[in-house]
């Protein structure tokens, strides 16, 4: 296995970020899971420029392929993720980053390790949950969200009740942030994505 690990590694590529979104959107064909990836490409970039400037691009691509099976085998999800990318022959660290998301939700017991996995573990669930509030607002938008806002729909149950606020938590908890300044941070990073895409 160790031998069989090692020349996966040696073969392993990292798509750049054009590559990425075509390979996405070869298994994802419904606006909803496009989006999704895209926003949380977005965010994870937005976090890169602040954690590990050096590396938004990578960090991006990790957010456009996180769901890269959802859409076709939403039960087997991280677990066809892990074949898909290993068939596609790419890097053994963006698959284990990728399929970490997935910890204890997902069928998947990899947890997150190193800090852009312990971020995308946590702002997975979160933008979801954000992007459902800011459609509760006159404009719409994230432009004008405010942390309180946000929190109040989180701490209501019946609000976007398919948002997981224990992953949330606990990946605040990883990152060793509050919740309130993870919250905070998300909705500056969905506020730059508003030239690119209306949210």
């Amino acid at each position: 296995m160790h031998t069989i690990m090692k020349e996966r590694k040696a073969m392993g590529r990292i798509p750049g970020y054009d590559e990425a979104k075509n390979i996405m959107c070869e298994y994802n064909k419904e606006p909803f899971h496009i989006r999704h990836s895209t926003i949380v490409s977005g965010v994870m970039r937005w976090f890169a420029k602040k954690y590990d400037a050096e590396n938004e691009e990578y960090w991006a691509v990790v957010g456009l392929l996180h769901d890269i099976d959802f859409e076709l085998y939403p039960d087997e999800h991280c677990i066809k993720c892990e074949e898909i990318m290993r068939e596609l022959e790419l890097d053994e660290g963006l698959i284990k980053a990728v399929v970490s998301h997935g910890y204890k939700v997902a069928q998947f017991e990899t947890p997150p390790e190193k800090y852009m996995e312990k971020v995308l573990y946590a702002i997975d669930e979160l933008t979801g949950l954000i992007g459902a509030a800011a459609l509760m607002r006159p404009s719409k938008s994230v432009m004008d969200m405010e942390c309180k806002s946000v929190m109040k729909k989180f701490r209501s149950p019946s609000f976007a009740v398919g948002v997981s606020r224990e992953v949330i938590e606990k990946g605040a908890n990883m990152m060793g942030i509050t919740l309130e300044e993870l919250v905070e941070d998300t909705i500056l990073a969905m506020r730059s994505l508003s030239d690119e895409m209306e949210i």
